[in-house]
């Protein structure tokens, strides 16, 4: 895929999604940072709805590590993998306020030290919190990125470097939520709505499902 196509690919999902971001509810990011931790292996949608009754009580490091973690699993036992979700969050709280002071560092070395947060969690937070060109490649990415030939890769790591290099510089901060999005409601997993699709031209997908 040559540099003009991926031009007018990113031209076409900045004009198609005029609002991207995620659609994890938060307002500061303390608060993403927990949602993001949480919605690994779980719905955007669920875990909104844990910690709607979460944040309103407990949104800060401290006011989390005064729940404990026996308290905060009440908060989200209705997310898959919650026990060991929980007992990180607690040790990703005490961590921030033993190094950092209770804030969120900027630092992509700070945020992958804290427990439960990776590469993918860290330019999560990098990107949509504190406004960096991150690129935090998922499935929804993976898939889109290999299925179109936008920047196919064996892993993760290998399709954000891609997608590094590739991404015209424009749509850089916001690269990672247009294709999650596309990813999320167009290019899905087993029946991609070929049919709809705003780059279906440019994908470089041979089995498109145009029916």
């Amino acid at each position: 895929m040559n540099k003009a196509i991926r031009q007018q690919i990113f031209q076409r999902l900045a004009e198609a999604i005029p609002e991207p971001t995620t659609e994890l509810n938060y307002s500061t990011p303390f608060e993403l940072l927990i949602a993001v931790v949480l919605s690994a292996q779980a719905t955007d949608k669920g875990v909104n709805k844990a910690t709607a009754k979460l944040f309103p009580v407990a949104n800060t490091p401290q006011t989390i590590l005064a729940l404990g973690e026996a308290g905060l699993k009440e908060y989200v036992k209705t997310i898959g993998l919650f026990n060991s979700k929980a007992a990180n969050i607690i040790k990703l709280c005490q961590s921030l306020v033993d190094l950092h002071q209770g804030q969120v560092p900027e630092k992509r070395e700070d945020l992958e030290a804290l427990a439960g947060v990776g590469r993918k969690t860290a330019n999560v937070i990098l990107n949509t919190a504190f406004g960096q060109p991150t690129i935090a490649v998922d499935t929804h990415i993976f898939r889109l990125s290999n299925r179109t030939g936008l920047a196919p890769g064996k892993n993760v790591v290998e399709v954000e470097r891609k997608l590094d290099k590739t991404v015209p510089a424009q749509y850089k901060k916001d690269a990672h939520h247009l294709l999650i999005l596309h990813g999320r409601y167009s290019c899905i997993a087993r029946k991609p709505r070929c049919e709809s699709c705003c780059i279906v031209d440019l994908c470089e997908f041979k089995a498109k499902n145009l029916t």
